[in-house]
């Protein structure tokens, strides 16, 4: 038997009581349990009375076990007998030892899944605006294009402005630099540096200041010859002349920058629903999505070769540790509202993918990975899949939504 005793917003205290002959069933097959396999001196095998074995184990070691079987056995059951969406729950209180002969009855504080209600989206204005494709854009994508095709040539001589630089690291790692899109920090080091020169690379943080210097020693310097923007280098991109080569990479500027339009007005619609959205949000998926930013936060750390540890001490050093933790949550909060809100506008449109487009989807995904579809299922697991699914239906109805506010 379960009742609600009250509810406030996600939050319900919920009284349960499980029948005595469950209560009986359960000390019953816990006893049965430690008299076989414990070894009590003065009783043959498995003929140690209750008591004996209770005081054995220790009467508090023992009828707490029970209170967790009864609980564990009992609470699914109650949520679902109220029709309560639980997604997390806290024992406030429960007798110590059952009582022979009756209900064991203990209250549990129920988070629920949250109800949420979105704004009337339908009257929103999206401020996002398609850019022109400009004529300086359009010759800017062509010298990019040179730059692709362009032609490098080692030289003995110092590092000029548009050299590409190899550079080898102590672990024996090369790679190149490009001075023309290199850090002005980075271009500064290399500038008039020769083949066999050693350089100390810095290693800047987000606010500019430096972490730590990278040795490595200049091992070739390239000059880089780009071709004539003409109707020659047009035919070595299969195109007949330099006018249709421009013309079509104005084209393909304008198609991505569609794209790039239909994505921005997507994310500023979900920015409003997420911040419109009326919803109680109970703490534990604040929680939970705050363990997700900070494994975030701590991967990129990683990455960068920044112990996470290091980096919450100098913030703490810093008195800035505060502020971190309120930008987490403030992080979190949103991820939270965004999920939410998407759930309901999928639920709201009705929105559903075909077997097609789903296939499709999941086949861009394993290509990602340079993986065959098989593989790529069986990897990522149906978890995984259902996740994946969620997400395609979810971004499928933010799209219908922003079309709709076209």
């Amino acid at each position: 038997m379960a009742e609600i005793l009250e509810q406030n917003g996600p939050i319900a205290k919920v009284r349960i009581a499980v029948p005595a002959e469950q209560v009986e069933k359960t000390t019953r097959e816990l006893l049965n349990a430690y008299r076989r396999s414990l070894k009590v001196p003065g009783f043959r095998p498995g003929k140690a009375p209750d008591k004996v074995i209770i005081a054995r184990v220790g009467p508090g070691p023992f009828w707490e076990e029970v209170r967790e079987r009864l609980v564990e056995s009992s609470y699914r059951e109650a949520v679902r007998e109220l029709g309560l969406a639980a997604i997390a729950a806290r024992l406030l209180e429960g007798q110590e030892q059952p009582p022979a002969g009756a209900p064991y009855e203990y209250t549990v504080e129920v988070e629920l899944y949250p109800e949420a209600r979105l704004p009337d989206w339908r009257s929103f204005e999206l401020e996002t605006e398609k850019p022109a494709i400009e004529d300086e854009l359009v010759e800017a994508a062509l010298e990019d294009l040179r730059k692709r095709y362009a032609e490098v040539e080692s030289v003995d001589r110092p590092a000029a402005e548009g050299d590409q630089i190899i550079l080898e690291t102590e672990g024996g790692s090369q790679f190149p630099v490009e001075l023309e899109r290199a850090e002005p920090h980075v271009r500064e080091v290399l500038l008039g540096k020769r083949a066999g020169d050693d350089v100390e690379i810095p290693v800047l943080d987000d606010d500019g200041s430096e972490l730590r210097r990278v040795p490595a020693r200049v091992v070739e310097v390239k000059e880089v010859r780009l071709p004539e923007l003409d109707d020659e280098f047009a035919k070595t991109l299969e195109v007949a002349d330099i006018d249709e080569l421009r013309r079509k990479v104005r084209e393909s500027l304008e198609a991505q920058a569609e794209r790039d339009w239909r994505e921005a007005r997507k994310q500023e619609l979900l920015e409003k629903l997420a911040e419109g959205l009326e919803v109680d949000i109970p703490p534990s998926l604040i929680h939970d999505e705050e363990r997700e930013v900070l494994r975030e936060l701590e991967e990129n750390l990683r990455q960068q070769g920044v112990p996470f540890d290091d980096y919450l001490k100098g913030l703490e050093r810093e008195g800035k540790l505060e502020e971190l933790q309120q930008d987490v949550r403030k992080q979190a909060e949103m991820r939270v509202r965004r999920g939410l809100a998407l759930e309901k506008l999928a639920e709201e449109l009705g929105t559903e993918v075909s077997d097609e487009e789903w296939n499709e989807y999941l086949t861009a995904y394993a290509q990602r990975y340079n993986m065959k579809l098989p593989d790529f299922k069986q990897a990522v697991g149906a978890e995984g899949l259902e996740n994946l699914k969620l997400r395609l239906v979810r971004d499928k109805a933010l799209a219908e939504a922003a079309a709709q506010l076209d």
